[in-house]
């Protein structure tokens, strides 16, 4: 596979699939909810991920796609060429801000992350990275991470963190806050991935995330020296969900070690 030719042809269909997006604030939506009240989906988000479906497949249709909103195959491992697809990162934001969402798209080879992409639609800016070519904005190279202590750290986390809940230890989490020189949540995993990546912040958390979520932005933090793993340190796994951080080497293994305690195991 021509790593090249795959990479020009996933920008022009990203492109695309933005302004189709864009054009679609003119429409009337229609909204759905999945399992839980506050995961939303719309006809957009399914209609870009068949648009992505359609052009991969033309393209090459050995190509095995992996979608959030489950209009690809049915994967049950990363062999071969895989595309893990999120049409629309952070579709509450998209409904109610109509902003701060982004097109996240990882391939994969043989489990490998070998291209990574995520679009801030509404900001046109398009994140990119090619294993071992660096990461990219609009053409415009990304800087390897410098070092930065916990004190003066940004991290990427939400109010249920800190609060009781069955999933974490909130009262380390409070410390961790109060240790950090700030929190932000954003509500969309793959803009903080790339915040992260571009030194805006230097850590992101979460408790649950799907394969989806990550696979682009992955690829892209790795360019730029930063470290994502679940929470006990391990590999992330593609085919599930998992909990997730990615971070500035310098603090990774300290958060995961002084101040995350997961009250079960996530396997």
């Amino acid at each position: 596979m021509q790593i090249t030719k795959v990479h020009e042809f996933a920008k022009a269909i990203i492109m695309e699939a933005g302004e189709r997006i864009r054009s679609s604030f003119s429409e009337k939506w229609k909204i759905e909810t999945k399992a839980d009240a506050n995961d939303l989906v719309t006809n957009i988000d399914r209609e870009t991920e068949l648009f992505f479906i359609e052009k991969i497949t033309a393209f090459d249709p050995s190509h095995k796609i992996l979608g959030e909103e489950g209009m690809g195959e049915k994967i049950d491992s990363l062999d071969g060429v895989v595309w893990i697809i999120d049409p629309i990162d952070g579709t509450m934001n998209f409904i109610r801000q109509h902003r701060n969402f982004a097109i996240s798209i990882g391939v994969y080879i043989n489990g490998v992350g070998k291209l990574g992409y995520i679009y801030d639609v509404m900001r046109d800016q398009l994140y990119f990275a090619e294993e071992g070519q660096g990461a990219f904005m609009n053409e415009i190279p990304l800087k390897p991470l410098e070092a930065i202590s916990l004190d003066k750290a940004i991290i990427g986390l939400n109010a249920t963190w800190v609060t009781p809940n069955k999933k974490i230890e909130h009262l380390p989490m409070i410390e961790l806050v109060r240790t950090v020189r700030g929190t932000r949540s954003y509500g969309s995993a793959a803009l903080e991935i790339v915040s992260v990546a571009c030194g805006r912040m230097d850590a992101y958390i979460s408790m649950r995330l799907s394969p989806w979520d990550v696979a682009g932005g992955v690829v892209i933090a790795n360019e730029v020296g930063a470290i994502a793993s679940n929470l006990k340190n391990e590999p992330i796994n593609l085919l599930k969900q998992d909990t997730f951080i990615v971070a500035n080497p310098t603090i990774h293994s300290e958060i995961i070690n002084h101040y995350i305690q997961l009250k079960y195991d996530n396997k």
